[in-house]
């Protein structure tokens, strides 16, 4: 068994006949966080053994979440973004427009994977989605994530900024939350909270790092396209 921050799960074999997770496209309007949030609850608690895994792709307003390690010590001035308290793994961050949430309704078991598992195959995710854009990113193992790596490109000092962030929840082996990739934000709220609790922390998007802006759908379906493969062959 293996024991994350987002629960405990049995690892079992991979079903090779498992479906791919239905995804729920990307709609280009913004979508407020606390109903999604209700959403996403009310699918876990909801599903059943036969419920087919989905994958969401969404845009919020301006809102601040506060994982369950959260401290208010890292929201330092949150001025006037709601902040919500949730029940997925990390601290505070930040999400807003020009930004691709990627949220995972899956059955682990089904999958046969590990929380740890999912982290690593989501970060491979997002990884591969950059790669696309000639964006070079890494995860890292201290500090669950997607970071530029010291060969990106970029405004200096961007190497090593964070581009990408994941919190995930599992309730009775099945996974909600997900991912944040940072497409073309206005960043001047991360300046406001230490990003995933820690101070100083560089945060950065895909529109820094090519001096053009992707669009936003586009980037939206690789993510996801990207996920299903490494859910059938993970390359971590």
């Amino acid at each position: 068994m293996a024991d994350t921050p987002g629960g405990i799960v049995e690892t079992g074999v991979a079903d090779t006949r498992t479906a791919d997770p239905v995804i729920r496209p990307w709609s280009g309007e913004l979508s407020p966080y606390q109903p999604c949030l209700e959403s996403m609850r009310n699918f876990t608690a909801q599903r059943t053994p036969t419920t087919p895994d989905e994958i969401w792709l969404i845009q919020h307003p301006a809102v601040f979440t506060m994982g369950l390690a959260a401290k208010a010590e890292h929201l330092l001035n949150p001025g006037d973004i709601p902040v919500v308290p949730t029940e997925r793994g990390g601290q505070v961050t930040y999400h807003g427009p020009g930004q691709v949430l990627m949220y995972v309704m899956l059955d682990l078991r089904r999958w046969g994977i590990t929380v740890r598992d999912l982290v690593c195959r989501l970060e491979r995710a997002a990884i591969h989605t950059l790669a696309h854009y000639s964006i070079s990113a890494m995860g890292r193992r201290d500090a669950p994530g997607v970071y530029l790596n010291n060969a990106a490109a970029g405004d200096p000092p961007t190497p090593g900024a964070k581009i990408a962030a994941l919190g995930l929840k599992v309730s009775r082996g099945c996974s909600f939350h997900g991912l944040a990739l940072n497409v073309a934000m206005d960043r001047e709220p991360f300046e406001r909270i230490n990003p995933c609790g820690y101070p100083g922390l560089r945060v950065t998007d895909m529109q820094t790092c090519l001096s053009w802006t992707p669009t936003i759908s586009d980037v939206a379906q690789h993510l996801a396209d990207h996920l299903i493969a490494e859910l059938r062959h993970p390359t971590c």
